[in-house]
């Protein structure tokens, strides 16, 4: 019997090559906007934190992707150009607009085959599906559960109380942010599928639970 040769394969500089393109692009999407474009009124929501959240997807979808056997070549790409639209686009279009960047990115760059695009444009597409996750494809899975994490955690946590620093808020509400990010990682945990994202899920939750009890005993006024 032969051995099989896996059509799919991206190489690091290739896939290197990806990242900048997908940098480039979300910075021309926002200097192209004269008032900024949607939703930047919060200043992490900019071309430099799309590409770290991008960045993050990237690291947890290939994480689960190796646990979970499915193709990592597929669900890296897929990851890397999820959100390429997030800044030029309504939040209902920018998943079609993201693998149609990703299509034109594929076919114009390299000798990819046709089976390897449609896989990665299909993921794009569907990760911002809200219903069962066992209905997609397991590359699409890994990419929707990497997607729902990122923002659980110390991650989420620091982005919370980011924001409440732009809102002015003060210190004495912090209780109520970090409530959000549990609310927002229970939500996560419900709807992942996969063994290595519920662990996921479950180990963030527990990093906000510390500082959320952290809070209580050093800020007086959170604990009456």
């Amino acid at each position: 019997m032969g051995v099989e040769i896996k059509e799919t394969r991206v190489t690091d500089a290739e896939f290197e090559a990806m990242k900048g393109f997908v940098f480039e692009y979300l910075a021309a999407s926002v200097e192209k906007e004269d008032e900024g474009g949607r939703m930047r009124w919060y200043p992490w929501h900019s071309a430099e934190y799309r590409h770290n959240h991008i960045l993050n997807v990237v690291d947890l979808a290939v994480e689960i992707a190796e646990e979970e056997g499915a193709d990592t070549d597929v669900t890296r790409v897929a990851a890397l150009f999820h959100d390429v639209a997030k800044l030029e686009t309504d939040q209902e279009l920018h998943a079609e607009a993201g693998a149609r960047v990703a299509r034109e990115y594929l076919e114009s760059r390299g000798e990819y085959p046709e089976s390897f695009v449609q896989q990665v444009c299909r993921a794009i597409e569907h990760h911002s599906h809200q219903g069962d996750l066992t209905d997609l494809a397991l590359e699409t899975q890994c990419l929707i559960e990497a997607d729902l994490l990122d923002k659980v955690g110390a991650n989420g946590t620091a982005l919370m109380l980011l924001r409440m620093g732009y809102e002015a808020r003060t210190h004495m509400e912090c209780d109520e942010m970090i409530e959000r990010v549990l609310e927002r990682g229970y939500d996560a945990a419900s709807r992942v599928e996969s063994d290595t994202a519920e662990s996921i899920a479950h180990q963030r939750l527990k990093r906000v639970k510390w500082f959320s009890e952290w809070l209580e005993d050093e800020i007086a006024a959170l604990g009456e």
